[in-house]
C-alpha cells in the first residue's frame, strides 16, 4: 500500500516495456515491506532532461536509464562518480538536494555475479569493445586483472577503448583464450534473435571461467560449450541482478539481496530461447 509519503523511482527507456527492472525492484520492495515503488518511464529521447528534472521536482529518488538514454544520462548530471567516468557512461541517476549523481554500476554488477572469482587470477579476454565491454573492462582493471585483451569486429573501437582506458590492454582480431582465467562475450552474439557465437573453446584452461552478459535466452550456446568442457559458465542474469543494487539502496535506504529467490522470479519472465 502506498501512502502520500511513498518512496519513488523508475526506470527510462525509449521503449522500455521490455525492462524487468520494474519487476526486480518490486519484489526487493515487497520483500522489506517499503512505501516505495519503481516504474516504467518511457521517455522519448527529445524529451529526457526535461524529464528528468520534472521527475526530481515532483520527488522522485532517482531512477534508472537504458536505451537509448544513457549518453544523456551523463550529460544531465551535476556530478558523475569516478566508476561511471570510467565506464563512460551512466546507468543509475540519484536526485538528492536538487542535485543529480551519475553511477554506472554495470561493471560492479558483473563482477559481483561471478562466484568466488578474483580478477588478479590471470588474464581476461573480452569479446566486443561496446559500453558493455568498457564497463566490464574498467572494473577487471580497477580490480587488480593483470592484463586483458579485446577482441571486435571493427579494431579501430577497440584500440580507442583501450586508450580510453590505459593500463595493460591490448587489441586482437582472434581471442587468444591459451592461458586465459576469463572470457567474456559483451556482444549481442547469441542473444534471441542474433547470430550465435561460435567459438572453439579447446584452449582454454581447465580454471577459466566464461561469462555471456546475454541473458536472453539463459542457457547461450557459448556457456552450453563452456560447461560441456567442465567450466564454468556465468549467465548474464547476475549481472542484471547485481548492478540493481546500489541504485535499490541509494534510493530506498535499503541494502538488498540478490538470492535464488529473486533470480527464480525474475528468470521465470525470461522466454526459453
Amino acid at each position: 500500500m502506498l501512502t502520500g509519503k511513498a518512496m519513488l523511482a523508475g526506470v527510462a527507456g525509449w521503449p522500455v516495456s521490455h525492462s524487468r527492472s520494474p519487476l526486480l525492484h518490486g519484489t526487493w520492495i515487497a520483500r522489506h515491506g517499503l512505501d516505495a515503488a519503481y516504474v516504467p518511464l518511457p521517455i522519448a529521447p527529445e524529451n529526457f532532461t526535461t524529464a528528468v528534472r520534472g521527475l526530481m521536482a515532483a520527488g522522485f529518488r532517482g531512477m534508472n536509464v537504458t536505451i537509448p538514454h544513457k549518453e544523456a544520462a551523463f550529460a544531465v548530471c551535476d556530478e558523475v562518480l569516478p566508476r561511471a567516468h570510467r565506464a563512460g557512461a551512466v546507468n543509475t541517476l540519484v536526485f538528492r538536494d536538487g542535485r543529480i549523481t551519475g553511477d554506472c554500476t554495470d561493471g560492479f554488477g558483473f563482477l559481483a555475479s561471478l562466484p568466488d572469482y578474483d580478477p588478479r587470477r590471470g588474464p581476461a579476454v573480452i569479446l566486443g569493445a561496446g559500453g558493455a565491454a568498457r564497463a566490464i573492462a574498467a572494473a577487471l582493471l580497477d580490480a587488480g586483472c593483470p592484463h586483458l585483451t579485446l577482441v571486435n569486429r571493427t579494431p579501430q573501437r577497440a584500440e580507442a577503448l583501450a586508450r580510453a582506458l590505459g593500463g595493460n590492454i591490448a587489441v586482437s582480431a582472434m581471442p587468444p583464450l591459451e592461458g586465459a582465467a576469463l572470457l567474456v562475450n559483451s556482444t549481442s552474439l547469441g542473444m534471441a534473435g542474433q547470430p550465435p557465437l561460435e567459438l572453439d573453446l579447446a584452449p582454454l584452461p581447465a580454471h577459466a571461467v566464461v561469462a555471456d552478459i546475454v541473458y536472453v535466452p539463459l542457457e547461450t550456446r557459448l556457456l552450453a560449450a563452456a560447461r560441456a568442457r567442465g567450466l564454468l559458465g556465468v549467465d548474464g542474469l547476475g549481472m542484471l541482478l547485481h548492478q540493481a543494487r546500489p541504485g535499490f539502496e541509494a534510493w530506498f535506504g535499503v541494502a538488498p539481496v540478490v538470492d535464488e529467490e529473486l533470480r527464480r522470479i525474475v528468470a521465470a519472465d525470461i522466454p526459453p530461447r
